[in-house]
């Protein structure tokens, strides 16, 4: 293999697709992994496996098939997500648990495993978190916690790699324009129903505007996973949302 190997976990999604694109675009190898299924979706993906990023067993067969396959791995992009959006005491054991397994455990799974692909070479490892980890909203818990968590690993991951030269950085995006952040907006924070106002509400709050876009999100991840643009990089959280984060609350 003389490419080289990105691996992007919930590429079916909106940033996923994009971001499987942008790095087809620039001559990498992209292998996929998601819960859906490829036959709907037109996406550039060079490998793909249809599974679910909380299984062991799951993981434990991509590893197996892709080190005789492509024999190394030079970027990881965390990005499968699931987000529930009830209050916390309504939120039961049952939803908390799949939303920690898939956002953070997903992430612990797919480093061990990956590791020795990785390892000989070195690359880099973007964990896609969430605004919500440093400032959230109402009805949203189970997802924030996990988003902070995955920022906390990301830190810790960063010092434990770094010997293997394998940079580990999250991207944190905010409002941005996906199926994810439609369903999202049921939780009744804005007023009205039709989805293209909402939209526009959302994104009217912004410093900039307007929510952002599947493309600018995928520009943050390529930039963290691409040893020329980011080399000194490593252990950050890059914030991409359109200023939502640096108004102040009360103004």
């Amino acid at each position: 293999m003389t490419k080289l190997v990105v691996l992007i976990t919930g590429v079916l999604g909106g940033i996923g697709k994009a971001t499987a694109q942008l790095f087809h675009r620039e001559g990498w190898y992209v292998v996929g992994v998601d819960q859906g299924s490829m036959a709907d979706s037109a996406v550039e993906i060079d490998r793909f496996f249809q599974a679910d990023v909380a299984d062991v067993l799951a993981w434990e067969e991509i590893a197996q098939k892709l080190t005789p396959e492509l024999g190394r791995v030079d970027a990881l992009v965390n990005n499968a997500a699931l987000q529930v959006c009830k209050p916390l005491v309504e939120t039961t054991p049952k939803e908390w648990d799949r939303v920690m397994a898939v956002n953070v455990r997903s992430v612990y799974l797919g480093v061990r495993q990956l590791y020795p692909l990785m390892k000989s070479q070195g690359g880099a490892i973007v964990n896609v978190s969430s605004v919500h980890a440093i400032a959230t909203s109402g009805n949203i818990a189970a997802y924030a916690a996990s988003k902070g968590a995955m920022l906390a690993l990301t830190r810790a991951l960063a010092i434990e790699l770094a010997s293997n030269h394998i940079r580990v950085n999250a991207v944190l995006p905010g409002a941005v324009d996906t199926p994810m952040l439609h369903s999202g907006l049921s939780r009744g924070h804005l007023q009205g129903d039709n989805m293209l106002d909402l939209v526009e509400q959302l994104g009217s709050k912004h410093v900039m505007g307007r929510v952002g876009q599947p493309q600018e999100i995928a520009q943050a991840i390529y930039f963290l996973a691409d040893h020329s643009r980011s080399s000194f990089m490593t252990g950050q959280g890059l914030v991409v949302d359109g200023g939502a984060t640096c108004r102040l609350s009360t103004e």
